[in-house]
């Protein structure tokens, strides 16, 4: 029968592209590798792989079972590290992903005061997600997502922690530093900077520029938000940012804040986890911890 032993062997072929290199990771044998998948294909009657040259490539079936693995084994890998979290008396690790870039420097504000409170929990960050965030979280590849745009899943829930406002940071002496707000037409002939995130994503397109059909001169990604700041402060033109962190930068680098609309872009950072968590311990800290911080 199909059994965990079939999952991680069809998965690691999978990952590693080679019985050789699968069996290494699997610390099994190549034989044994392939004569216990031999007898799974005999039972079935179908083949899970073909031979490519020195690599293998997975059949429609086996690329099934592969799918199955990658939603099955998380979860059993999770449960295992929780039970021996709880035999060793750890009580966990705790495994956030995030969605959003400007959100790290949020985290690193909370991170300090939730280890010194917890010490005894690991905690793992993870920005990078093969299915996306939502998908992570149901398939216990993370317990808490951070995201300021939370997508609605069955067993999955999404509390608030920290408000802020979207705004343009332009240079001290632009013309917009002295206006109450930015209208779409005052970006025209700007260019615009935001976080490499696609355009179809980002608040200031879709609830901004689009409905006004309107687009910037130019538009440029920047990974990090010290980058962005330095830009705009050089003059070379205007960034999408939380207001937190123009405040940050507002008298160091000469930048200032302009809400985008008469009514401005209100944002909030959320985090999501499966229902039902928040009744763990260390997860119920970090809760705690990051409200207290935020406020």
């Amino acid at each position: 029968m199909l059994d965990r032993q079939h999952l991680s062997i069809l998965r690691e072929v999978d990952r590693m592209g080679s019985l050789t290199a699968a069996a290494e990771r699997l610390n099994v044998t190549q034989s044994a590798l392939s004569h216990t998948v031999r007898k799974l294909e005999e039972r079935y009657g179908v083949a899970m792989w073909e031979k490519d040259g020195r690599k293998v490539r997975l059949t429609e079936a086996g690329r099934s079972v592969v799918t199955l693995a990658q939603r099955v084994l998380p979860q059993i890998e999770r449960a295992e590290e929780a039970l021996s979290d709880y035999r060793d008396g750890q009580r966990g690790s705790l495994k956030i992903g995030m969605e959003c870039h400007p959100c790290h420097q949020w985290l690193m504000g909370v991170t300090k005061p939730y280890l010194m409170a917890w010490p005894n929990v690991d905690l793992e960050l993870t920005t990078s997600f093969a299915f996306g965030g939502v998908a992570a979280l149901t398939g216990y590849e993370i317990d808490i997502l951070i995201t300021p745009d939370p997508l609605e899943a069955p067993g999955i829930h999404y509390l608030p922690v920290f408000d802020y406002e979207l705004v343009l940071a332009v240079p001290a002496g632009h013309p917009l530093a002295a206006e109450d707000h930015a209208e779409p037409i005052h970006l025209l002939e700007e260019t615009l900077f935001t976080y490499p995130v696609p355009p179809e994503r980002l608040d200031i397109f879709t609830q901004f520029l689009v409905p006004a059909n309107s687009r910037p001169r130019h538009h440029r990604n920047v990974e990090t938000t010290e980058m962005m700041l330095q830009l705009v402060a050089a003059g070379r033109g205007v960034s999408a940012i939380p207001n937190w962190l123009v405040r940050q930068q507002e008298e160091a680098l000469g930048v200032r804040p302009v809400r985008i609309g008469e009514s401005g872009i209100q944002k909030s950072i959320h985090l999501g986890l499966r229902t039902g968590d928040e009744t763990i311990d260390f997860i119920a800290g970090f809760l705690g911890t990051s409200r207290q911080t935020s406020a």
